[in-house]
């Protein structure tokens, strides 16, 4: 590649998630000319494959699983059907609207271009660009930030390439239900679709090699959680090691697992890959500008973003850490900061909140118990059963608990754990009270409105006296 080739731009992101699309705007705003590099679509995974279509279809699954409870509230709603061709197309319109409007917002900005294709560094502030179209682009700038985001990954069980399985993204296409869906891996994906194809009508067993679902919550939470999964009619097999895939007669799928009791053979219409992501590294060459990853391909990254090579950031789920759209977002605003407006803000100490969105949701902000006593911190623990709570018995979803890990010196609240119906709201009003480093008796002790599942914050903290 000749020198003159190179197309100069102040500077180059690569990835239009929820950290590049807006990363682009702000710095074209600032007087930089900016190529925004996009290979497929704009607004990353969550737009297009995680958050939004996956939670557009969690809601058409409450609503029938709501149904079909119709006569616990004294309604007749008659029999229940799934219209998986009508939910998919109401879940595509709704992407369809979120995508058109962030890459409107781009193509609208005066100083960003827009290159849909495949790019690839070729020195430390070069990148080549493989067209969608066909052909090549060669950019250089200064400045260089990625947010590849990550994909499924595959679980290394033999005879898996050679039957037709699913991953996150694949599923969403399904325009019927399956008979009986097998979910490889326990985690947060494998939990929301596991209890999502359910209530659409499916069988499905999830297969988790360790012995909880949910490895990163306290034992006691993510027994709860699987409580509530198997009231749901989930069979949900535990400290369960995949062996072997083959194909069955009828277009089937076997699957022979280890238990702890033995070798087991399920046999299943549909196959979830849901074990897991990997960095979208592989293309993007960043051997060529030097720059050092983790284990699996992850981009090493300080608490400011900043990769070894001066003037190479990355942001979002490619840097490791929480995969989470509200932190690829932080990790935006931490960026603008330092970059345009000569502040000094970094990852380090930030609070990490999340939901599951099963349901009722699981939402963690702050430590768990075990992480906590792991620290060596000292520690009270306040935990409630949902069922304590008035609105949620009045709603008629009291499954869940609610757990928090109080400081015992500062009596500051170090984390919680809802699981419960709008656990994720309810969390965040924790979290707020952690962020203000607040002691627990001002929850304890706050005026709430009743009846509310705010004013279980109440009872709660009530729980340490």
């Amino acid at each position: 590649m000749s020198q003159a080739a190179l197309e100069q731009y102040d500077a180059i992101v690569i990835g239009a998630g929820q950290s590049g699309g807006p990363l682009s705007t702000a710095l074209a705003r600032d007087g930089r000319k900016t190529a925004l590099i996009e290979r497929k679509w704009v607004g990353g995974s969550c737009i297009n494959s995680g958050c939004t279509p996956t939670k557009t279809m969690a809601a058409s699954a409450r609503v029938a699983y709501l149904a079909r409870r119709a006569g616990d509230y004294g309604v007749d709603a008659g029999t229940v059907t799934v219209d998986m061709a009508k939910v998919r197309r109401r879940t595509q319109a709704l992407v369809d609207s979120f995508r058109s409007g962030s890459q409107g917002d781009i193509e609208g900005t005066e100083g960003v271009d827009l290159v849909f294709g495949e790019a690839s560094f070729t020195g430390p502030h070069t990148v080549e660009v493989r067209l969608q179209p066909g052909g090549t682009r060669a950019l250089t700038a200064p400045l260089i930030l990625i947010n590849t985001g990550l994909r499924p990954s595959d679980p290394p069980v033999p005879g898996l390439d050679l039957v037709p399985t699913l991953d996150s993204t694949a599923i969403q296409e399904l325009e019927t239900v399956p008979d009986h869906l097998m979910v490889l891996g326990g985690g947060y994906i494998g939990v929301e679709f596991a209890q999502m194809f359910r209530r659409f009508g499916a069988m499905v067993t999830v297969i988790e090699p360790a012995p909880q679902l949910l490895g990163q919550e306290d034992p006691d939470v993510a027994e709860e959680v699987a409580k509530i999964l198997r009231e749901d009619g989930i069979e949900v097999l535990l400290q369960a090691t995949p062996l072997r895939v083959q194909a069955a007669s009828g277009g089937r799928i076997q699957l022979t697992i280890r238990t702890q009791t033995g070798e087991r053979t399920l046999t299943g219409t549909h196959l979830l890959k849901a074990a897991g992501r990997v960095p979208d590294t592989d293309a993007l060459n960043v051997a060529a500008a030097g720059v050092k990853t983790q284990e699996r391909g992850f981009i090493q990254v300080d608490d400011r973003l900043e990769t070894n090579v001066p003037g190479i950031y990355a942001m979002g789920d490619v840097k490791g850490g929480p995969a989470f759209t509200h932190i690829s977002y932080d990790d935006f605003r931490v960026l603008r900061a330092n970059l345009l407006d000569s502040g000094n803000a970094t990852t380090a100490g930030r609070l990490v909140p999340y939901t599951v969105f099963m349901d009722p949701q699981m939402a963690r902000v702050g430590l768990t118990e075990t992480q906590a006593r792991a620290q060596g911190r000292k520690i009270r623990v306040a935990k409630m059963p949902m069922s304590y709570v008035a609105r949620a018995l009045e709603l008629d979803e009291s499954r869940g608990l609610m757990k928090a890990v109080v400081d015992v010196d500062s009596g500051e609240i170090l984390g919680c754990a809802i699981l419960g119906i709008e656990g994720g709201e309810v969390m965040a009003m924790v979290q707020i009270a952690m962020m203000g480093h607040l002691p627990y008796t001002t929850l304890r002790d706050a005026i709430f409105t009743h009846p509310t599942l705010a004013e279980s914050l109440n009872s709660l903290f009530g729980a340490l006296e």
